[in-house]
């Protein structure tokens, strides 16, 4: 599986910048997505999460309301769409697939997921 993350960019306070994360190389996409981040000097973070089916997604508690995550399986693609965002979002944001749990799983978990995409980086000035 290959993850090809993008729409990272510079962004004020208070904007919106909404990524994509496209998948290949595998027959079907039956597997879970997560988007995780990883700020300068601090360690990598579960961002949101989303099963196959795009039912029950993941967030976590410092996104929740401002960030929602879907999925278009017929495009093979998953999208991050942020809003309201903040100074500390400020990370590299990766793309990262679990093809191991099966089609109605999604992790939190960083050491769940068993393919990455090589991260976008998203600024956000004050």
């Amino acid at each position: 599986v290959q993850l090809q993350a993008s729409g990272g960019g510079l962004a004020q306070a208070g904007g919106s910048l909404t990524l994509s994360c496209t998948t290949s190389g595998r027959g079907s996409s039956n597997y879970g997505v997560g988007w995780l981040r990883q700020a300068p000097g601090k360690e990598r973070e579960f961002v949101a999460a989303i099963k196959w089916s795009g039912e029950d997604p993941l967030y976590a508690d410092s996104v929740k309301d401002r960030f929602t995550i879907s999925r278009d399986v017929a495009k093979n693609t998953v999208y991050l769409q942020m809003n309201s965002l903040k100074p500390e979002d400020t990370a590299v944001y990766y793309c990262a697939a679990d093809t191991l749990r099966g089609t109605y799983f999604a992790s939190s978990q960083a050491g769940d997921y068993n393919y990455w995409g090589q991260g976008t980086e998203v600024t956000v000035s004050s």
